[in-house]
């Protein structure tokens, strides 16, 4: 075994160990074990680094396939490391963009304006007019944000995912592990990996999103420079606001926050319900608010999408979620491939109409965050097994809640998402190629029910 192998094969062996003694060796059960297990997976990320802490963040988008204690742990995890020097980035930019950054950029920031595992940002200065592929040209002297990959990850992350396969396969011949298919979700995760090392996908997706979102006053996206872009170099516009981490009493005060966090509630049904595309990695830290009153997006390294299936089904649970009708959730959950046995079926509907009604209803500001919590716990313990659509729904509804409420802390998303999703199942219903295509069994039930 490599110092890398006997690295994380004594992370693992010490955190299962506090899983253990955290859990009274067994006798937590349930929820109660699912968080102590997930917080210490979380933290076994943490200590192994950049592969690690992405692999982790994967996971987190994930519903289908880990328990919703391990997906909402994961959203925690944390990847800011410190800088790297000035001159091993500088030699970076010189070697993708065949000079020195003082060549290429009027100016060029040493220190970075961000870090984080896999790349770190710095600022610099257009030293030639630039139009892009959406919006005005970009005059010289444009402030510019240029995302650099850091010296040495990938070979690193490339021996971490070596070191992960080997886990993978082992974890493959424990029944517990087995059902995850480990070995198959981690091909999965590389892929989707692979493709945010190389920049120019992230460039590609902020591009696709700007024409999405062409027509919105209150949405930015920065705009990507390509002539200062490859696979290790990311160049865009640099946008100045405060991100909703960051988001103050101060801040709130000079902007409409509750409108602003009801659009943005809004854009991202949208991105799922409607465009079938959609920033896939969206959370406090990833946007800012302008000065102007505008939600700016930021790092479009994962990207999801949906069907027209999907977004039909997604869209009729969405309103019986809004209105509280647990009997229709259920219902329209099968097109997403909810598949509840016969016989726990009462029992499910029952515990999702009582999570209803302690978190959507009648207690001021709707808890979309616990309830989803609460219905994912659920289906865990019938061991229901909860498709990737499935999935995806569950997780934009938590998004959007923790995004708009990061601008406006009392909104109640579910009034914001009610008419949206109500105007949206009536359009559904209401397509002529929809209509056209249920006339025959409509007259096929009519004439049935005249002869008998």
């Amino acid at each position: 075994m490599s110092g890398r192998g006997r690295t994380i094969a004594a992370v693992a062996l010490r955190r299962a160990a506090a899983v253990a003694w955290r859990s009274g060796l067994g006798l937590r059960r349930g929820r109660a074990r699912r968080e102590i297990v997930a917080r210490q997976l979380r933290l076994a990320c943490e200590d192994l680094g950049p592969a690690f802490i992405k692999l982790g963040q994967l996971a987190s988008v994930r519903p289908d396939v880990f328990p919703p204690e391990t997906v909402f742990e994961l959203e925690r995890l944390q990847d800011r490391v410190p800088a790297v020097p000035g001159d091993e980035v500088r030699a970076i930019v010189a070697a993708e963009l065949g000079a020195a950054p003082e060549r290429v950029f009027a100016t060029f920031d040493a220190e970075p304006v961000a870090t984080a595992s896999i790349a770190q940002v710095h600022g610099a200065t257009l030293a030639a007019d630039y139009r892009p592929v959406m919006g005005e040209t970009l005059a010289a002297g444009t402030r510019l944000a240029v995302k650099v990959i850091r010296p040495g990850v990938e070979d690193a992350i490339a021996a971490d995912l070596a070191a992960a396969r080997r886990l993978a396969a082992w974890l493959e011949r424990l029944p517990p592990a087995a059902r995850w298919r480990p070995t198959a979700l981690l091909a999965e995760f590389e892929a989707t990996l692979a493709s945010e090392l190389d920049l120019r996908n992230e460039g590609r997706a902020a591009d696709r999103f700007a024409s999405d979102f062409a027509d919105d006053p209150l949405v930015v996206v920065p705009r990507v420079v390509w002539r200062h872009t490859t696979r290790r170099v990311l160049t865009t516009a640099f946008i100045e606001g405060w991100r909703l981490s960051d988001l103050g009493e101060v801040e709130r005060a000079g902007i409409d926050a509750r409108g602003l966090a009801a659009h943005g509630a809004e854009v991202f049904m949208r991105q799922v319900l409607v465009l079938g595309r959609f920033h896939a990695d969206l959370h406090p830290a990833n946007l800012f608010v302008t000065p102007d009153g505008r939600i700016c997006y930021l790092d479009f390294g994962i990207t999801g999408r949906t069907t027209p299936a999907q977004r039909s089904a997604i869209a009729q649970v969405l309103v019986a979620t809004a209105y509280a009708d647990a009997d229709r959730a259920l219902r329209h959950s099968r097109a997403l491939g909810l598949e509840v046995p016969d016989e726990r079926v009462s029992a499910v509907r029952a515990a999702v109409d009582a999570l209803m009604r302690r978190h959507l209803v009648g207690h001021g500001p709707a808890d979309v965050r616990g309830f989803a919590l609460g219905f994912l716990s659920t289906l865990a313990d019938h061991r229901i097994a909860i498709p990737e659509g499935y999935g995806l729904l569950v997780k934009a509804l938590v998004t959007v809640e923790g995004v708009a409420r990061a601008i406006y802390p009392d909104i109640d998303i579910v009034e914001v998402a009610r008419p949206f999703a109500t105007r949206l199942v009536a359009d559904q219903l209401t397509d002529p190629v929809r209509l056209q295509a249920r006339v025959p069994a409509a007259l096929t039930a009519a004439l049935e029910a005249l002869l008998d």
